[in-house]
């Protein structure tokens, strides 16, 4: 699909899309098979790839040609495959110790450049815990990336990064929107103080308007809850208007319990649609 049939496909899924965030370089659940391979057989539909040095990438369980990484991705997947980049602002007020960040895996020409010579279908401009981004830093890099990279952008912070300043606003949300993002990042309702459903309807309203996409993250370590947790915040989140919904990679290995990539799916379309995912053969 090119960028933008994606997106449009996105879009006509009616809030039942699933993205799981893998830690790249960790030793996966299983040891012999990437956590890609193992989120795409619970029901992820993208996967989202974290702790990446885009310079000299290397995948675990994943063995080729760093140039190959993300044809064989697709290959072993049949998902869309993205990456974290990170904006960091290095004047940024922080609230905790700063976290140091290979070049490869900040938001820059040099990473735009070579995601777009490896082919990832999305990259998600965003912060890890304590790497100090900032959303004026996100704004910077949305505009950079635009010039350099053809593929779909997703921008927006699921937690503080560990800057001192608001996740996300609606003003936020507008700036980041005429910089270019394809789908705006907020946190999902219920894991972060402060930010509930009227906020995040508001936001919506004003994304779907603008013909963005939303997605909203569970990236604050409660993507290792109890399956009942996540089915609350996976209905909590459609009731308000989200299209893709993301769970993080704090589980066993550097990717979510298995039981809640499951539960999330199940949740947000049933287990007609779950079954069909999981089942279907890549080759078809």
């Amino acid at each position: 699909m090119t960028p933008q049939e994606l997106k449009k496909s996105i879009k006509a899924s009616e809030g039942r899309v699933v993205l799981s965030e893998n830690v790249a370089t960790r030793e996966s659940f299983l040891g012999d098979i990437t956590n890609a391979e193992i989120a795409c057989a619970f029901g992820a539909d993208l996967i989202l790839l974290n702790g990446l040095d885009i310079l000299n990438p290397k995948i675990f369980g994943l063995n080729c040609e760093k140039d190959y990484i993300v044809k064989n991705m697709h290959l072993l997947t049949g998902r869309p495959v993205g990456v974290n980049l990170e904006p960091v602002d290095t004047d940024i007020e922080m609230q905790e110790e700063r976290l140091e960040l290979e070049v490869g895996r900040q938001a820059n020409e040099q990473t735009f450049k070579r995601v777009e010579e490896l082919g990832f279908d999305f990259i998600c401009l965003t912060g890890n815990p304590g790497t100090g981004v900032s959303n004026n830093q996100i704004l910077k890099a949305i505009r950079s990336a635009k010039k350099l990279y053809s593929g779909l952008i997703i921008a927006g912070k699921m937690h503080g990064a560990g800057a001192n300043e608001p996740i996300v606003d609606l003003e936020i949300t507008k700036q980041l929107l005429d910089a270019g993002a394809d789908i705006i990042l907020v946190p999902a309702v219920g894991t972060v103080p402060g930010f509930d459903e009227s906020s995040l309807i508001e936001i919506v309203k004003t994304v779907h308007e603008k013909d963005g996409l939303i997605l909203s993250a569970i990236g604050t370590s409660q993507e290792g809850s109890d399956v009942s947790t996540i089915r609350e915040i996976a209905i909590r989140n459609k009731i308000c208007g989200v299209d893709i919904q993301h769970i993080g990679d704090a589980g066993y290995g550097g990717v979510a319990p298995v039981e809640n990539i499951y539960e999330l799916s199940k949740a947000i379309r049933g287990i007609r649609h779950t079954v069909s995912v999981i089942a279907r053969s890549i080759n078809r």
